[in-house]
């Protein structure tokens, strides 16, 4: 069964668990390849994300396994969506996944960004590798 509302994604990431978690939570890495914000892997921290045309966004740490798994709320009171990310160890590598869930594919604004995102992440996933290159 599909899920509707739901974004997910895999891709191998070409550096060990330790460097793909920098990536998501150290703030200068992750304006890198994503977007400018005060990220960091503490349950309960509230931080923004600028995501430029679509302006600031908070954000709010909801899971932490370090290495393992980053989930946050997005955009909370608007899409009111979550990001998950899990890692895991592959050879040389990172498999890292993406679950971005919680559209509401009832509503105009859910239904553009589920189409707009699910088109972007794709890109948006893959500079992580170059950017720790």
């Amino acid at each position: 069964m599909i899920e509707a509302g739901l974004i997910q994604l895999t891709e191998f990431i070409p550096h060990p668990p330790a460097r793909v978690w920098a990536a998501l939570t150290d703030p200068a890495i992750h304006a890198k390849w994503w977007a400018a914000g005060d990220v960091r892997a503490v349950v309960g921290h509230r931080f923004t994300l600028d995501m430029g045309q679509w302006g600031v966004q908070p954000c709010e740490v909801l899971a932490v396994e370090p290495e393992r798994l980053l989930s946050y709320s997005f955009a909370p009171g608007t899409l009111n969506t979550t990001i998950t990310w899990r890692m895991e160890a592959e050879g040389s590598g990172t498999r890292l996944s993406l679950e971005h869930r919680g559209f509401d594919m009832d509503s105009p604004m859910g239904k553009a960004a589920f189409h707009g995102m699910g088109d972007g992440w794709p890109s948006v996933i893959a500079r992580i590798g170059g950017v720790l290159s």
